[in-house]
């Protein structure tokens, strides 16, 4: 993971930090940002080693959103023939499959959200566990703007973050919702006066989840996730295979005496996953 360009990505005491370095380009998604990002993300998942991932931005605006030549160049859309209309289908699946990589990383995934957070880059926090942002952060439904309609996930995700009724105002109008709004709503957690003050508390919560045991965590994403989309009959359901599969004695027992003892618990990490293209 030595050889990215868009991105950069450390990872210290169990947290991968991966930051959109473009700030000179307003930090807009081509496709070298959706190569990458489908890279690092397919490496994070199978690694097993990084407990949460944050995900932070440079310059004045976490994300212009789409870059506009993508279309012009990466990908045509083709209007001409039922053939061409066909191949869009495919070619947006694809775009959508690398931000539910975010929604379905074993680990959770934390975004600190800087200025403007437009078009695409609605899409692509919207997939993030938990959102922070700066004051100063805005987000905009860009697409309805340039005569489409958003198609790589706000459309189907911000109506389960925040009301429906704002969600079509939003996506009818283009306008802005601030920050402040945002927390009203529900789609921020937090706010904060600066990007040092929103980075040093997105870095604590994921220390906070690291400290947990990772298999614990990995089965209350998935009973959120599962949740979301299921009836509470079937959640629950769900929650009674869920815990049997993964309970752990040992893990409790650890959780309890590291707190009596005021240490640091220990817990193993997820097992890593090896594709079966590579055995």
């Amino acid at each position: 993971m030595n050889n990215l360009h868009y991105f950069s990505i450390s990872t210290n005491e169990h947290i991968a930090h991966l930051v959109l370095n473009r700030p000179e380009a307003m930090n807009t998604m081509n496709p070298t940002f959706w190569r990458e990002l489908d890279e690092v993300l397919t490496h994070i998942q199978r690694d097993g080693k990084a407990r949460a991932l944050v995900i932070s931005s440079t310059g004045k605006h976490f994300s212009a959103g789409m870059s506009l030549d993508t279309f012009s160049n990466a990908i045509q859309m083709d209007d001409q023939s039922p053939e061409g209309r066909a191949a869009i289908f495919d070619s947006l699946s694809d775009l959508q499959a690398t931000f539910t990589k975010l929604e379905t990383l074993r680990i959770p995934v934390i975004v600190a959200i800087q200025g403007g957070c437009i078009g695409g880059a609605v899409d692509m926090v919207t997939a993030c566990c938990i959102r922070y942002a700066t004051k100063d952060t805005f987000f905009c439904i860009q697409e309805i703007n340039i005569g489409m309609v958003a198609d790589v996930g706000t459309l189907q995700r911000l109506p389960k973050l925040m009301p429906e009724a704002v969600v079509k105002e939003l996506a009818y109008t283009g306008r802005r919702l601030k920050a402040d709004k945002a927390q009203q709503y529900g789609l921020v957690n937090e706010v904060f006066e600066t990007n040092d003050e929103m980075l040093a508390a997105a870095m604590q919560c994921a220390k906070e989840i690291a400290s947990k045991p990772p298999i614990a965590i990995w089965g209350t994403k998935q009973a959120i996730h599962y949740t979301r989309d299921h009836s509470v009959e079937d959640s629950l359901k769900q929650m009674g295979w869920l815990q049997g599969a993964i309970w752990s004695n040992a893990h409790v027992r650890e959780a309890i005496v590291a707190a009596k003892e005021k240490r640091t618990a220990q817990f193993p990490a997820l097992a890593p996953l090896t594709p079966f293209t590579s055995l």
